[in-house]
């Protein structure tokens, strides 16, 4: 993948929060930490609305859907 330096500037604690996982071998170094970063938190939009769609959902309708559509394979199931 292609890659383009950038600068940034960063408040000095949170650099020293950012080195510590570094300093673990979490991540290789400083931009492979702040790529990860990034990417999680571009990331969060789409797991949001994921999370807002499942929650319109009606549970006891899509149960009741789930089991009408195997109901006439469940009789040969062996029981467990």
């Amino acid at each position: 993948m292609a890659a383009s330096k950038v600068a940034v500037t960063i408040d000095v604690r949170l650099l020293k929060r950012l080195d510590r996982p570094v300093a673990s071998g979490k991540f290789p170094n400083r931009s492979r930490a702040i790529q990860e970063a990034v990417r999680e938190k571009l990331g969060r939009p789409d797991r949001s609305r994921l999370a807002r769609e499942a929650a319109k959902l009606d549970v006891a309708f899509e149960q009741a859907m789930a089991e009408e559509g195997i109901a006439g394979y469940a009789a040969g199931w062996p029981e467990y």
